[in-house]
């Protein structure tokens, strides 16, 4: 079995894909540009949330174990400004990056903190916050290359590391699944699998062996199974991109329930 990425690889990929997205910034026509997976927003408003979002992050991690985000954090990011010429907006962004990395560095990856995801298989740790950090920047890097007209898959590493990401933290919930119990797979083409099963206790992930010639028939078969690389299923999971993009082998119906699904207590 593979090993979660660790602190230091999480740090250096939120730091890649920063880079990557400062880059797509600086490339495009202009800051008013749409970004389609976005509807209603602009090239300019995804650059704030991203920083708007690393700062904040940056104040929780560094205030410890909490109940709540700081207030002054919260107040903060209701009131963020930004600079509005593209060169003083990519120094402000670059700064933000920099002081979520520090504060995640100098917490360590097993120090408390308050998350959204206290009922997920996440922790609510600063590792936790580090992992789903590479995933919403990588994700929005994709987002901001798609509003310049040349998107690009997210790095393997990323996008394997954001499948099980996704599954732990957005997906994991003690709420009851209001269907009949199923289990979805999903398959990544570099050959991780996961399965999530939904019944009355909730939702929860694991790792499952990748589907063999020699093994494809070994587990219990799932009610929906979701294969693609593994970009594709980040993308797809982040509702990126849509089902029809992927092969879907078994009810497809069953992914409009669990898209349409919203626990009550997450």
């Amino acid at each position: 079995m593979e090993k979660n990425l660790e602190l230091p690889d999480l740090l250096r990929l939120i730091d890649e894909r920063s880079v990557a997205f400062r880059a797509a910034v600086a490339a495009a026509p202009s800051l008013d540009a749409q970004v389609p997976t976005c509807p209603g927003w602009t090239l300019f408003d995804l650059v704030k949330h991203l920083g708007g979002g690393d700062r904040f992050w940056a104040a929780i991690a560094g205030a410890g174990p909490a109940d709540a985000p700081p207030a002054e954090a919260v107040e903060e990011r209701a009131a963020l400004e930004v600079p509005r010429e593209r060169e003083a907006l990519l120094a402000w962004l670059d700064a933000s990056t920099q002081l979520l990395l520090g504060a995640l560095r100098e917490a360590g990856p097993e120090s408390g903190c308050w998350t959204w995801w206290p009922a997920s298989q996440s922790p609510q740790t600063t590792g936790g916050v580090a992992r789903h950090r590479v995933q919403e920047t990588g994700v929005h890097t994709y987002d901001a290359e798609l509003a310049g007209g040349a998107a690009q898959p997210l790095p393997v590493e990323v996008a394997l590391d954001g499948v099980e990401e996704f599954l732990f933290t957005v997906c994991g919930t003690p709420s009851a699944w209001p269907h009949k119990p199923t289990a979805f797979d999903f398959h990544s083409a570099e050959g991780r699998s996961w399965r999530l099963r939904v019944d009355g206790d909730g939702a929860r992930t694991a790792r499952i062996p990748a589907p063999t010639a020699e093994t494809g028939e070994d587990l219990e078969a799932a009610g929906a199974s979701v294969h693609g690389t593994a970009s594709e299923l980040v993308l797809y999971l982040y509702d990126r991109i849509q089902a029809d993009s992927l092969r879907v082998d078994g009810d497809a119906g069953l992914l409009d329930l669990l898209r349409a699904w919203e626990p009550e207590e997450k």
